[in-house]
């Protein structure tokens, strides 16, 4: 006799009022582990909008490649899902935001070996950051270059030590979170993170610091 199927089942439920509950992310994350391609809508729907968010803050602008970053963030996420990399020591949020943030990192690596970061964002960071100092455009041009600057050094620093700064300073991960995404122990994480802005101030000041 075969035994009953306990697994959680990926569906959409009623509430009280008649509302749709979406399933949570244990179910999500346990049928894209046994492989339901039903889940796929659900997980995309769910995150989107982070991986979003998160790409547009490595980058400053939605590129003309923005859409091939959120589908490479995406397979991303669904691979370290179905081969267990994810080992749910954080919120499947906080795991998705990382890989988002490791695919923006690759963007920013690439585009400065092209030489080509400045012509390719130019108009595209204008429009996404114009808000900055909008009373200001002198000062807005400057904060804009400086942002650029600091995206162009975070792209030529020590891989580790860059992870780490941008998880907790630009995505504002506490440290343990930090610690579990990179697979390091917390005192690790902390060292990584104190030698990534040491890294960064050196790496400004030597070409001139801050506008």
């Amino acid at each position: 006799m075969r035994a009953p199927d306990n697994r959680p089942k990926l569906r959409v439920i009623a509430g009280q009022g008649g509302e749709a509950v979406q399933p949570s992310d244990e179910v999500l994350i346990d049928a894209v582990v046994r492989g339901d391609a039903s889940v796929a809508g659900a997980l995309y729907d769910r995150l989107l909008p982070l991986v979003d968010a998160t790409l547009f803050r490595m980058l400053g602008a939605r590129t003309p490649d923005h859409d091939d970053l959120v589908q490479a963030s995406f397979e991303q996420i669904v691979k370290t899902l179905t081969t267990r990399r994810f080992a749910r020591a954080c919120s499947l949020r906080t795991w998705a935001s990382s890989i988002a943030a490791n695919v923006g990192l690759n963007a920013l690596r690439s585009r400065v070996r092209e030489r080509r970061v400045v012509d390719r964002n130019d108009a595209a960071v204008e429009a996404g950051e114009r808000s900055i100092a909008r009373d200001d455009p002198e000062r807005d041009l400057s904060l804009r270059r400086d942002i650029e600057r600091v995206r162009s050094v975070l792209s030529d620093m020590n891989r580790q030590r860059a992870e780490a700064l941008v998880l907790h300073d630009v995505l504002g991960h506490d440290l343990a979170e930090v610690a579990a995404l990179l697979g390091v122990t917390i005192a690790a994480a902390q060292s990584r993170l104190v030698r990534g802005r040491r890294e960064l101030k050196q790496r400004l000041e030597v070409g001139g610091g801050m506008s």
